[in-house]
């Protein structure tokens, strides 16, 4: 639900995939957002949820490296979380600004 309710309020359709990652969150988004919107943006929920689940390593490791480097737990999932979004959101500007042009120059 709190996917769907951050594709209706979120100017980024990206950010309502990105929560999505969660796999029993993920199809149920993707359903109910293809149902309401169409395809076509329930293919950006389904993007957004592949970039979240990369991001999700990404927050794995930064809490695993914080605790080993004898951070507090607060920090560490603080840290990881944070690492969660950077990351989903980097992965999702390189996919679609680097990746994408430089398909299109072949």
């Amino acid at each position: 639900m709190l996917s769907y309710l951050v594709t209706v309020v979120s100017p980024w359709e990206l950010l309502s995939g990105i929560f999505a990652a969660f796999p029993a969150v993920m199809i149920t988004a993707v359903m109910m957002v293809s149902i309401h919107s169409g395809t076509k943006q329930g293919s950006y929920i389904a993007k957004g949820s592949v970039y979240g689940m990369i991001g999700g390593v990404c927050c794995a490791i930064t809490v695993l490296l914080a605790l080993q480097v004898g951070m507090g737990y607060v920090f560490s999932v603080v840290a990881g979380l944070v690492a969660w979004l950077i990351s989903s959101f980097l992965v999702s500007y390189l996919r679609t600004n680097i990746v994408s042009k430089a398909g299109k120059n072949k």
